[in-house]
């Protein structure tokens, strides 16, 4: 089982704490198993969190021996990092561990020289205030998250569940990392200046919502060359009222979710057969193989052979 240790910090923002608790903690593999043990570790057994105190049940020593590291956001992010803090980081990265920041948290991660000579991202309104206190860190503030590997941040609020959703996609692949985007409600992707990794299986529209026998039958005819007016018609409805309906309850149109979800059906057969990238672009319904890795690259930010190297 995977161990993630989250580190809370003085004045950490509750949101940014208990994103990857709850994600993490509710992960579970096909088994049923859950796939992460969460530790909330803390240099001193209570925590200032604003409007409340927590205690942490595990101290520094909870950094020890887990595979990923957690780094919430802090209300004072140019706060003095001690040196028990900044000795515990290093030494976890030293030992292979992932270490990942959300919002503000990278600050604090910054101040381990982690950070230089490498891009990271915060919450966009403390982005200048994040360049100008660690100019060795290339700060983009436009994106949702950054992955270098071993270490990781994301931009705030939100953006921590896509990290996290990013991160369940690296350790078991895309079908838990769906499970997992449901259950937090997640959209089809995100927008944010980086092309999301996981596009979810469907749409965000409830069950018993007007155009679910619809996406269903989209969804069983992903192979198929489908028209907009082919899509109306088994609808039901002219072209215009569809559009209108399908963004009303979708948030996006027709044509869009099914290129999307031929592109999440492609990332699965990347991820469990050996099919050739052609085979598989013929099989979500592309024309051809140059109109597969092109969509593939727009939706993922890589192509469908890089993926499959990633994620396979």
């Amino acid at each position: 089982m995977h161990t993630v240790a989250v580190l809370a910090l003085d004045q950490v923002i509750p949101f940014d704490l208990s994103t990857p608790i709850e994600v993490f903690t509710r992960t579970r593999l096909p088994d049923g198993r859950p796939g992460y043990q969460i530790r909330v570790c803390a240099e001193r057994p209570e925590v200032d969190a604003g409007a409340f105190t927590l205690r942490a049940p595990w101290g520094l020593d909870g950094l020890t021996g887990a595979d990923t590291v957690i780094v919430p956001g802090t209300a004072t992010p140019t706060a003095p990092l001690s040196p028990a803090v900044r000795d515990a980081l290093r030494a976890a990265a030293q030992d292979g561990t992932r270490i990942a920041s959300i919002c503000t948290g990278t600050f604090p991660l910054a101040a381990t020289g982690l950070l230089d000579g490498l891009r990271a991202t915060t919450h966009w309104l403390a982005a200048d205030l994040l360049a100008a206190s660690h100019p060795a860190v290339e700060v983009d503030p436009d994106v949702l998250y950054v992955d270098n590997g071993r270490i990781l941040t994301s931009a705030g609020a939100a953006a921590g569940l896509d990290l996290c959703l990013h991160m369940i996609r690296r350790d078991y692949g895309s079908a838990v990392a769906a499970d997992a985007a449901r259950l937090s409600v997640m959209p089809l992707e995100r927008e944010g200046g980086q092309a999301q990794f996981i596009v979810h299986d469907y749409a965000p529209a409830p069950q018993g919502h007007a155009l679910e026998p619809l996406l269903a039958w989209l969804q069983e005819n992903l192979a198929a060359e489908l028209t907009l007016a082919d899509i109306a018609s088994r609808a039901g409805m002219s072209t215009r009222t569809l559009m209108r309906r399908f963004r009303e309850q979708t948030g996006t149109t027709p044509l869009q979710w099914l290129h999307r979800a031929r592109i999440r059906q492609a990332q699965h057969l990347l991820e469990t057969t050996d099919h050739s990238v052609e085979r598989i672009g013929t099989q979500v319904g592309f024309g051809s193989p140059t109109a597969f890795r092109d969509r593939f690259r727009r939706t993922t930010g890589v192509s469908p052979r890089t993926y499959r190297r990633t994620f396979a």
